[in-house]
Formats: C-alpha cells, structure tokens, sequence
C-alpha cells in the first residue's frame, strides 16, 4: 500500500510538472516544422543510388535514345546495397527511378522504356519493389528520386507530358509502401531524342509541370512523404553537389520569392533569415566524382579527410547528409565505396565516443520564469524534447559548465528545440584555461544542429554564449568531446616536367612508395621535390610523430609527365598564357572565344612522341565565380597532324553544378596530337576556359 500511495505521489508531481511547463512554455516564434519536416531532419544521414542505363553507357546524362537492352547487371543484389547503408548509420536510401534518359527501373505501364524491355530477369523484373523489401528488412527507409526531364519522351514539352509524368508518379507512390522524400531534380529541359525530333526543347521549369497541383496529388496519395527540390517543396537544396552547407544556415526560406525566380542557388547554402517559409537545407554529394558508376574512377573515391570535413560541414551545420552510391555494372555498391564508409563511420564513432557534459555543474545567466522546467540541467540530460529556455525578452544569455577536474575537448555540439522555431543569431564558446576564460568559438546559426571542430584545450570549465536571437531562445542539447586527433592525409602533386611535391601539415613527416606498395613510417621519407617523369603510383602518409598517428593513404597515379608536351595552335585567346592548360595545375587556367570569336574554339596540343591512349581529361577552371565552363566538345587525336581522327563527342553532363575533370574514355589509339574542340558553353557563352588537358593512358 505504502509504495502505491509513493506512485500515486510521484505521479501527481509528474502531473503537476507537465502543467506547470504548459503553463510556462514559450510559444512557437516565426515558422516552425511540421512533424513530418522533423522526422526527416532526425534523420540526418542517408543514401542516395544512381544505377540506370547511364551505369552501361559510362555516361551522367543519357539523351535519350539508349537501347533498354544494354540493361543487364550480372549480379544485383539490393540487400548488399542495404547491409552497407545500414551498417554505415544512415537511415534511407533514396532510388533513382527514372533518370533524364528516361528509362525506369520499374515495369511502367505507361512506356516500353523499363527494366521489361531488358535482359535483366528476362524482363520480368523490378528493382523498385526489391529496394523498397530490402529496406523493410534492414529497417530502412524508402526515398525516390523521379527526374521531371525525360529526354525520351516525345510529348516532353507538351501539355500530354504533364499526364505521362503524373501517372508515373502515382504508380511509384501507390505500390511500393511508405515513401520518406520524393526527389526532384531541378535540371529541366535542353537537348534530346524526344522519340525522334533530336532537338533542344526548353521549358519553364517553374510553370510548366503546374507544381502546386502535382503536390496536392502526391499529398493526396502519400501525406507522409515529404516532397524535395523544385516548385513549393518541403526541403531544399543546399546551393552546391560538394555537400556542404554555408556555417549561417537557417532552415527558413523566401520560398515565394524563389518560386517567382528571385531568388539566386546560391543563397540555399545559408537560408534566410527573414524567410517566410521552414525549408531546411538537404546537402547532397557523391562518394565519387560523378553521381553514376565510372571504372576509371575506382581510384578516385573521396578522401577520408574530404568525407569527414563533409560530415561535419553538413550534418554539423543544420543540414541533413545524402551520400550518393554509384552502384557499378555488376549492381553492387564497390568495395572501394564501402571501405571508405568505413572508414568515415570509424572516424565518426571515435570523435563522438564519450559525452564529457552529463555530470558537470552547470548555470545559466537566466531561466524562463525562473521555472526549473526550463533549467540549464535539460541540455545535457538526454532527452531530446526538455530544454533550457529564456524569458521571452531575454535575447542574451549565458550557460556554463564546470568539470570535476581539466578536461580536454575539441568538439562542441549544440541544438534548438526546433519545434518552437529556429531564434539564434550569434553564440561564442569560451574555455577556462589555467583560471583564465578564453574564447575559442565566434559562430552563428545553430539550428536542430551545430557541430564544432576546435583545436583541444584543455579547460576547468566551458561556457556557451548566446549573443544575439530573435526571441528568447530554447536549447534543448549541448554536449562536448575531446576526439582522437585526425592527420590529414598528405597532397601529392606533380608539374609537366614530372617534379613531384608532397605537402602536409607543419611538423608531421611524409613517407610515400613509388611501388604501389602501402607505404608506413618504415618508407621512404619525403625530404625535398624529386622528379619522376615515368608513369607511377604514388602513395604516402602524413605521421603525426609527437602522438605517433597516421594519416590514411594517399594515392596519385601520373602518366609519362607532360615535360614533352607543347600547344601548337590555338583557334584565339592569348598564346603566350596557353601553356597553362598543360602545367599540371588545375588551379592555373587559360580562356578563348569571346564574341568576335564565337564557338566553336579549337586547340592543339603536340605530346612529343606517339603514345597510346584510351581516353581524355578536361578539367574546368577551379578559381573564382565565373568558370566559363565547356557543356559540348569534340576531341581529335593524329599520328602527323595532318590527318585527324574523332574519337569522342558529347557533352561534359552536369558540369554546371559539378566543375570537377571530366574524363571520357574511348578505344585505345596511338597517337602524337590531340584536337580539342569546344563547341558549346554553359549560359550560351562564348568565351569558355581551361585548367588543363590530359589523357588516359
């Protein structure tokens, strides 16, 4: 009876708790998230697939016109591709259903352009409905992407289009379950077989899909997932496919103004802060150089260094993660993506391993109604929905920690009880070192999350500044660590006369191999530049030698160097500068055409000797805002340079929001001369650029 009576207690004091917090609690101020917005935010991480027609054409954007029978992995299997995303932490993968080229991964009723009209299952298959079982089994969740553009589709432009491009959507929303995030691309129109016409058709692609009765459709079928991109989307792009968020990002949008066209991709990095609308930033990124499967770039995996500063230039500023997996021919998720995901999650685990908050004093400079329901003891207790709060006035504050004994942190990480809005403006950090407060964070936005990176120190106490909000302010988490230090792997370079440069962090050692053997601290150690003008593999590491710790490898592969290599001619631009576009310097460019000498523009390069090459490389200017950047080309190759061969033709697909070296492969030719042509620009320019031109040998 007596332990009765002590429940009933403890629960009228629970009871009487709740309504006092009721009473007290802040009201929502400025937009605020609907709950399915907030489910998607705590999601923080999760895939994206890009695995098509494109996989088999070594392509990014198909036109349109590719046989459905080229189709054909020889052995897909979608619960390898769920095991690595679940053991890699996300929480989702996001399908590509249906690229630009138009074809579908699953058996549309409504065109012959699918996986039944392939070999793969002798057409009888449907990857769509084995993703969507594969994610049910390792508990994941469902995302699709389904491109508006479809560079197939004969009525693409038309009014008919609209119809085709709804159904499609239905059939995608209605018999695969439960869909977190429709996905679609804001690349709409130019070029494309169009079932024939071979023609550019040019749309508005703010009016012409009529997106306010497209989402009512999709709402109207699926109210639980939560629409991306383009017209009055739900969650937005971050401005940039390298995956990081600008460190202001406000979750807020003047979406009525961009979807009047006033409103620049660039802004999407960091919000507005006067938006009127809650349209937290999505940062999107592939784990390789381009979004769908390439050989040649098995190498070109991302750096750990590159995949951690991700991590945490996204996820740590307010944004969610998509990581894009190029599944290859065979349908499976590489083992060199996968070991590189490892390698993250590891890092990850470790800089996060141990909380050093729970436990401390803390105080606050003020509490809302000095109520203990809002105390400073709700950010480090756990519980994602308590919080400290301030008055409604109160737009300055102060929180702090004091530890049992100096403890070392390098890590911060804060969160608003974004249920009630996102209020702050400004914070700093300060640590009290050796009796002495110093500042060692002056920051911005925090939003459902911020993370910080900060050099160690090592502190009796830590205290957090709110210095501007636009209300009073409730933040529900603050938590800090001390993660292991992180060497960042070396950066190999080599110039045209094959001078090889290692640089890494001042006062770590640099041990590499020209092998291909994995090098380690007994290797040889990098003293000076060294010329090696042979093609090689170079590895190396970077050795923290003062805590013994090394960096993850670094790999460079080089052709014969350049040191023989001459541009002959030069259709216009300036011929004394062109020497830039073989320096082996992608952050040196060169630019022809203008209006006088409008595209296309030509240039020639002499390699010096014949050589055997199978493919070539075209890397944009790297430098500044205006890139001047190439969509269409030619490339010849000739023995005397006289007689010339075309070897390839096409476009450099998505080079407007992906400016990384373009590489397109062909049969293997000998060749001395090179003819590189541009014959287009992205914006209809005339004067495009260059950083540099290479081969594949």
């Amino acid at each position: 009876m007596k332990n009765i009576y002590l429940s009933l207690c403890l629960f009228g004091v629970i009871m009487s708790s709740s309504a006092q917090e009721f009473a007290n609690a802040p009201k929502p101020f400025g937009p605020v998230p609907t709950q399915k917005q907030i489910d998607w935010q705590e999601m923080e991480f999760y895939a994206f697939v890009h695995f098509s027609l494109n996989t088999f054409t070594n392509k990014e954007w198909g036109f349109g016109d590719e046989s459905p029978e080229l189709f054909n992995p020889s052995q897909l299997d979608v619960r390898q591709w769920a095991r690595v995303v679940k053991e890699a932490g996300m929480k989702g993968i996001i399908l590509v259903a249906k690229h630009h080229d138009g074809f579908c991964l699953w058996p549309s009723a409504y065109t012959e352009r699918s996986v039944k009209n392939s070999p793969w299952e002798n057409g009888k298959g449907d990857l769509v409905k084995e993703l969507a079982a594969a994610c049910k089994e390792y508990d994941l969740k469902l995302g699709l992407y389904l491109s508006p553009w479809d560079r197939n589709h004969p009525q693409y432009g038309k009014p008919e289009y609209i119809t085709y491009f709804r159904n499609q959507l239905k059939e995608l929303l209605t018999n695969y379950g439960d869909v977190f995030e429709m996905w679609f691309d804001g690349a709409n129109g130019g070029d494309g077989y169009y079932g024939g016409a071979n023609e550019t058709r040019k749309i508005n692609s703010l009016t012409y899909y009529n997106w306010d009765e497209t989402y009512k459709l999709i709402y109207s079928i699926a109210p639980k997932t939560l629409v991306w991109g383009v017209g009055p989307s739900e969650a937005r792009w971050i401005g940039n496919e390298e995956g990081r968020a600008g460190k202001t990002n406000w979750s807020l949008l003047r979406q009525k103004d961009e979807l009047a066209g006033k409103v620049h991709y660039s802004e999407f990095m960091s919000g507005h802060e006067d938006g009127e609308k809650w349209v937290p930033g999505e940062a999107d990124v592939s784990i390789r150089p381009g979004w769908f499967y390439h050989s040649v770039e098995d190498d070109k995996v991302r750096s750990l260094d590159e995949m951690v500063d991700i991590y945490y230039e996204s996820i740590g500023r307010n944004a969610t993660l998509l990581l894009n997996l190029p599944v290859d021919k065979r349908g499976l998720v590489h083992e060199n993506d996968e070991t590189r995901l490892k390698e993250l999650v590891a890092t990850i685990k470790a800089d996060f391993n141990k909380e050093l908050l729970a436990g401390t004093q803390v105080q606050a400079s003020n509490i809302r109604a000095n109520d203990a329901n809002f105390g400073p003891q709700n950010v480090s207790d756990g519980n994602k929905n308590t919080y400290w709060a301030t008055d409604d006035k109160v737009k300055e504050a102060t929180i702090e920690f004091t530890f049992k004994k100096p403890t070392a942190i390098n890590r911060v990480l804060l969160q608003e009880y974004i249920k009630l809005g996102q209020r702050v403006k400004s914070f700093s950090i300060e640590a009290k070192i050796d009796g002495q407060w110093k500042t060692i964070a002056n920051e911005t936005t925090i939003g459902y999350k911020r993370i910080l990176r900060l050099d160690r120190v090592t502190a009796s106490a830590l205290r957090v500044n709110i210095l501007d909000a636009k209300a009073g302010f409730v933040i529900n988490t603050i938590e800090a660590y001390n993660a292991p230090t992180f060497v960042k792997e070396p950066q190999i370079l080599r110039d045209k006369n094959g001078l090889v440069t290692i640089k890494s962090e001042d006062g770590n050692a640099v041990y590499y191999s020209l092998d291909g053997k994995t090098p380690s601290e007994k290797s040889t150690l990098y003293k000076a530049p060294f010329t090696y003008n042979k093609a090689v593999e170079i590895k190396a590491i970077a050795r923290n030698t003062k805590e013994k710790i090394n960096s993850a490898v670094k790999t460079a592969k080089y052709g014969v160097s350049k040191e023989k290599w001459k541009v002959t001619s030069v259709s216009s631009g300036d011929d004394k500068s062109v020497e830039k576009i073989i320096d082996g310097d992608a952050n040196t460019a060169w630019a022809f055409g203008n209006n006088e000498n409008k595209l296309p523009q030509t240039v020639v390069i002499d390699m010096g000797e014949l050589t055997t090459i199978k493919g070539f490389t075209y890397t944009p200017q790297q430098v500044g805002s205006n890139l001047s950047l190439i969509s269409n080309y030619e490339l010849y190759t000739s023995v005397d340079s006289f007689y010339w061969d075309k070897q390839s033709e096409g476009e450099f697909s998505n080079i407007k929001h992906n400016p990384i070296e373009q590489i397109k492969s062909f049969a293997p030719v000998k060749a001395r001369f090179l003819k590189f042509v541009a014959t287009a620009a992205v914006g209809n320019n005339q004067t495009v650029s260059i950083a540099e031109i290479g081969v594949v040998e």
